[in-house]
């Protein structure tokens, strides 16, 4: 037998500041994979990939919420006028000690949660474990996880030693297991898989080695391999577009246009990272969103936010996808902040430019060329002496998914302001790494920025250095985020007003909403405890 999660009860007190008292209950459940529970009838599992268009309230399908990466839910029954009533409805520990950095998957009722090596089933309504499934012991990269996919009755984890694993949704019981890329040659995984009808999508880390940029599509009933992306060519091909550089790995789950049937996924730093002469050239398509087929895998457009990185700067950040009115014409928008500290739009149909402007500190480059890509400063490259630099090499923001709320026409970010010392010389290497770089200063702030303008509407701040929470915002006009000082936080998204806070811990995941029974839960994972909030209940015979 191993411990079970831990269910915790607690009360709070909404005197300010807010404060929780905590009762533990400490519950024992069955070794990995078997079932402490079956789920009732109404929590049969199943995904038709169709519901992924218009998922309903009571789901949560992908790691985003939908297709569009908005994080924007319809839900309203939480509002500016009584959020400060939220009240916690139930608490999960994952036991592991780690933060939670996964956003929960919701299918008829189980939640399903993903840390390193482990998934869960959990009754969403009482945080009840369902059953457990634990990944053999391995020598991957331990460093976080995304979340999971769900297809039909299969749910779908991805490994640190860059596997893919399906399971059944009713017990967690292996139902195949594939290698995405081999861990042996330095390549490991944390995304949550993308479902695009009978495509099961998923990328891979590694910065370690010089491993070219890979996304691969695999068949969700058998773990076939569908087609191969590379956003950068294997060592050694001809006339590489990318100037020798590897690396541009897909980390990050992308979003997907079902009207163009185009998949967008940011791609990660080129490698060698800091050596930039080693790789000369703007190294193709690292540092990019890149727009693909999902039924052939062929790239139909590109475009480079960091044009010859040489400070870590991956784009993986979410390709927000927003339909809206720019200078008085209808257009299908991307949009991006980026880890450089730039904003972008473009038209996504043709990956045209359309705004570019800092939503945060950024010194490292001397304009914008023509197409909206900011121009690199060699100044700025690393060297044997250093080299002060905005931003740092935790970027203006990160993996954190940012927000649209269509109401406002605000794009709303976990951003900082910050600052690192970057360091190069030939003997660090021609491989991996290949250098230094020590932080110097940081704050975080959620700003809201104007989509036609890229002008910064409001900001909040975040109590802190780089902060780790996404955003979530609704159709009443409540934006949940996290900030630096362990609380759970609910904003108005019109001026960034706080409204309540709740001390959790750090919010290390992307917060979501969900409707069950009429009732709307918002979840936060603050350190390794999924919290579950509320309003309260009304009395019975009311």
């Amino acid at each position: 037998m191993t411990p079970g999660p831990i269910v915790r009860r607690l009360v709070l007190s909404l005197s300010a500041p807010l404060a929780l008292s905590v009762v533990l209950a400490a519950q024992q459940a069955p070794a990995p994979a078997e079932p402490a529970a079956r789920p009732t009838s109404s929590q049969t599992p199943g995904v038709d990939p169709a519901a992924l268009l218009k998922p309903p309230v009571d789901s949560w399908l992908t790691y985003h919420g939908d297709y569009t990466g908005r994080r924007n839910s319809s839900l309203t029954q939480i509002t500016p006028e009584n959020v400060h009533q939220l009240t916690l409805a139930w608490a999960w520990n994952s036991g592991q000690g780690g933060p939670l950095k996964s956003s929960p998957i919701l299918v008829n009722g189980v939640l399903y949660l993903t840390a390193p090596d482990n998934i869960w089933a959990v009754d969403a309504r009482t945080a009840r474990q369902i059953w457990r499934y634990t990944y053999p012991n391995n020598e991957g990269f331990h460093i976080g996880h995304r979340g999971a996919a769900v297809y039909k009755d299969s749910v779908f984890l991805t490994t640190p030693d860059a596997h893919l694993i399906a399971l059944d949704a009713k017990d967690g019981k292996v139902k195949w297991n594939v290698m995405i890329a081999d861990a042996k040659k330095g390549f490991w995984s944390t995304n949550a898989p993308l479902l695009i009808r009978d495509h099961l999508i998923v990328g891979v880390s590694g910065d370690f080695d010089n491993l070219p940029g890979t996304l691969k599509s695999f068949d969700p009933e058998t773990g076939k391999l569908q087609w191969i992306f590379y956003s950068t060519p294997p060592p050694g091909t001809a006339d590489s577009i990318s100037g020798g550089a590897t690396g541009g790995q897909m980390w990050n789950a992308g979003t997907y246009d079902p009207e163009l049937n185009l998949l967008f996924v940011g791609t990660g730093n080129p490698t060698p990272v800091l050596n930039g002469p080693y790789r000369p050239g703007d190294n193709k398509w690292t540092c990019s969103i890149v727009a693909i087929d999902p039924d052939t895998g062929k790239l139909a457009w590109g475009f480079q936010a960091s044009p010859h990185d040489t400070h870590d700067w991956d784009a993986a950040e979410v390709p927000v996808l927003v339909d809206a009115t720019f200078n008085g014409t209808p257009r299908k928008l991307l949009m991006q902040a980026s880890r450089n500290a730039y904003f972008f739009v473009l038209d996504r149909t043709t990956g045209k430019n359309l705004v570019t402007t800092k939503f945060a500190d950024a010194n490292w480059a001397t304009g914008i060329d023509k197409d909206g890509q900011p121009i690199p400063n060699p100044a700025k490259e690393p060297a044997r002496d250093g080299r002060l630099v905005a931003p740092n090499e935790g970027g203006g923001t990160n993996y954190r998914s940012p927000s649209f709320d269509p109401k406002t026409g605000l794009f709303i970010v976990s951003a900082q302001d910050a600052y690192g010392i970057y360091f190069f010389k030939p003997e660090h290497g021609e491989y991996g790494w290949a250098g230094a770089d020590y932080g110097v200063w940081s704050k975080g702030e959620l700003r809201a920025i104007d989509y036609n303008t890229g002008k910064i509407v409001w900001r909040h701040d975040l109590s802190g250095g780089e902060p780790s929470a996404g955003v979530l915002t609704t159709a009443s006009g409540v934006t949940f985020s996290g900030d630096s000082a362990n609380s759970a936080l609910a904003l108005r998204t019109s001026d960034g007003a706080t409204l309540w806070h709740a001390g959790v811990g750090r919010v290390g995941n992307s917060p979501i909403t969900y409707e069950l029974d009429g009732r709307q839960y918002v979840l936060f994972g603050g350190g390794s405890v999924l919290y579950a909030f509320a309003l309260p209940e009304a009395p019975a015979g009311r």
